[in-house]
């Protein structure tokens, strides 16, 4: 299972991204066929579908109509884009809520959020708690365990040709040995 953005859009869609912003970095995703190995690309809703039973229920190209693995990929792994692999078994969001992953802007890694229903981002369990607390009518429809945190993870040899992946690790190095 994997997503994937652009080099040189996300994090920055346009010049900055606003505090608070409910866009995510990921711009495609796509699933990988179980049987012959393929990428295809598949809308938000049904990547998370997907994701949320991987283990049990792999994904083949059969399952979507007119298709087969004889067919061509709809997306070929490459550098073209940075790639990202999403841990498989992580649950749906629960209704009213969105799960956001959102690029760093030196490309090490995802920071994962959660757009609870008041707007707000969740960070952490401790914020859907703090959620729940203040909005009691969500105890019987969301609950801590509906959400997981975990990014997913930068394919680093699809960032590495990126040249503001470069100048990011360049900038990050000379602040390090400043420190020295």
């Amino acid at each position: 299972m994997t997503t994937g953005s652009t080099p040189g859009s996300p994090p920055s869609q346009g010049s900055q991204r606003k505090r608070g912003s409910t866009k995510d970095s990921v711009a495609l995703y796509a699933v990988q066929c179980y049987k012959c190995y393929k990428w295809s690309t598949v809308p938000k809703e049904e990547f998370e579908t997907l994701r949320e039973n991987f283990t049990k229920d792999p994904w083949f190209c059969s399952r979507r109509p007119d298709c087969s693995c004889a067919d061509d990929a709809d997306i070929e792994y490459d550098s073209s884009r940075i790639w990202v692999l999403d841990k498989p078994n992580i649950p749906k969001p629960p209704p009213g809520t969105e799960r956001l992953v959102i690029l760093r802007s030196d490309y090490s890694k995802m920071d994962t959020y959660y757009v609870m229903p008041n707007g707000k981002r969740a960070r952490c369990a401790g914020d859907v708690d703090k959620f729940l607390e203040a909005n009691p009518e969500y105890k019987n429809s969301i609950s801590v365990s509906d959400f997981s945190f975990a990014p997913p993870k930068v394919v680093e040899e699809t960032v590495s040709h990126n040249s503001a992946w470069k100048a990011a690790k360049a900038k990050k190095q000379e602040k390090a040995e400043a420190q020295k």
